[in-house]
């Protein structure tokens, strides 16, 4: 009986350990998608069930995310196209801005559209001082809202999400903030937005949402980017499908628009 080819045995094992390992990455990525963030989850609000989870009850800063919750309080005190002046303590504010002026007037709808699409924090400053007459009594009614909504893993010391001891959420509280942001129909509207034009003659701004989710990613609803060179790549993600919304958080996430496709394709 002729004796097998050594290099034929070889060659036949390599390809069996090939096959094997094709195989475990194909079931590896049905089960649990590859995500690049430190933190991550993806939820579904009808049924409340989280699908995905990763380090989801660490607590971490969440840079610009943090303006889901300033819309929303902004959003719940009414008289949205109640125009006011811009106070003097936004203008000049560091990071993503409308560079709002001196005596410049908005509606509070359009300081929401900085807010939402073009993350302004000094949109995001105007807008507490004006809602609750000091940004400090603004930061305190996030909080509040916050508890009521039953985050017991976030803290907010500020309106932006500018960095900030003991300003912090998780991935699992930022899907429930957002779930009850986007049952607001004020809210889910302008961020979906992938445009919005504010102000008039020469303070007319054309804004375009930051969040590329709505442009990447069919059936994407929303909702806020967020960045800081402390905090990494924040992203809450939505997509619509099948009649229901699913919900992506990313904290610290290096690869973010990708983490995202693979949540949301789950």
């Amino acid at each position: 009986m002729p004796e097998f080819p050594a290099r034929k045995l070889f060659l036949a094992f390599t390809l069996i350990l090939l096959l094997l390992c094709v195989f475990t990455v194909l079931v590896s990525s049905e089960g649990r998608p590859s995500v690049s963030a430190r933190a991550a989850v993806l939820y579904e609000p009808c049924t409340a069930r989280f699908l995905y989870e990763k380090n989801a009850d660490a607590r971490l800063p969440m840079a610009s995310t943090t303006k889901i919750m300033t819309a929303l309080v902004a959003i719940r005190h009414g008289n949205l196209d109640e125009e006011a002046d811009i106070p003097d303590a936004a203008v000049g504010i560091e990071g993503s801005s409308l560079y709002l002026k001196h005596g410049e007037r908005l509606t509070r709808r359009e300081l929401l559209y900085g807010v939402l699409l073009r993350s302004a924090n000094d949109a995001s400053f105007a807008l507490a001082e004006i809602v609750s007459g000091s940004a400090d009594a603004f930061v305190a009614e996030m909080n509040e809202t916050a508890e009521r909504l039953g985050l017991s893993d976030t803290h907010f010391e500020n309106p932006h999400g500018l960095d900030a001891e003991g300003h912090y959420t998780t991935a699992k509280d930022l899907a429930l903030l957002a779930a009850a942001a986007l049952d607001d129909p004020v809210f889910a509207e302008i961020c979906s937005s992938k445009s919005a034009r504010i102000g008039e003659g020469e303070n007319c701004r054309l804004l375009r949402n930051h969040n590329k989710l709505l442009s990447l990613y069919d059936g994407a609803v929303g909702v806020k980017t967020g960045y800081t060179k402390k905090d990494g790549r924040c992203l809450v993600g939505a997509a619509t499908r099948d009649g229901l919304t699913f919900i992506s958080v990313t904290l610290d996430a290096p690869d973010d628009w990708r983490d995202h496709k693979n949540l949301l394709d789950l």
